[in-house]
């Protein structure tokens, strides 16, 4: 369940920074764009992800304080897209679906 929980989790971060004007947000920020799917982890845990994220090339992330802002990359795009698939991340539906 864990595993499914990531997968499901990273494409919700992948598609809450496509929907920004700038492409990115902070941890604490992603915290509340997870909650409404029934995902409510801490920051550390956003941090891991973000962390696996970038390591994957889906993200790029900077520290401001204690927070961590991640950032969409091409990549990301491409898999938000259906053009490229990151094992580890949940597919988005095509359109329609």
């Amino acid at each position: 369940m864990d595993t499914l929980v990531r997968e499901q989790a990273r494409l919700i971060m992948l598609k809450a920074l496509a929907a920004q004007v700038d492409e990115q947000l902070n941890s604490d920020l992603m915290i509340h764009e997870l909650a409404p799917f029934g995902i409510r982890r801490d920051r550390a845990w956003v941090h891991d992800e973000f962390a696996w994220l970038c390591e994957h090339g889906a993200v790029a992330l900077t520290r401001a304080g204690s927070l961590m802002v991640a950032v969409l990359t091409e990549k990301g795009h491409r898999h938000l897209n259906r053009e490229i698939a990151i094992e580890g991340v949940k597919r988005p539906s095509r359109p329609g679906e």
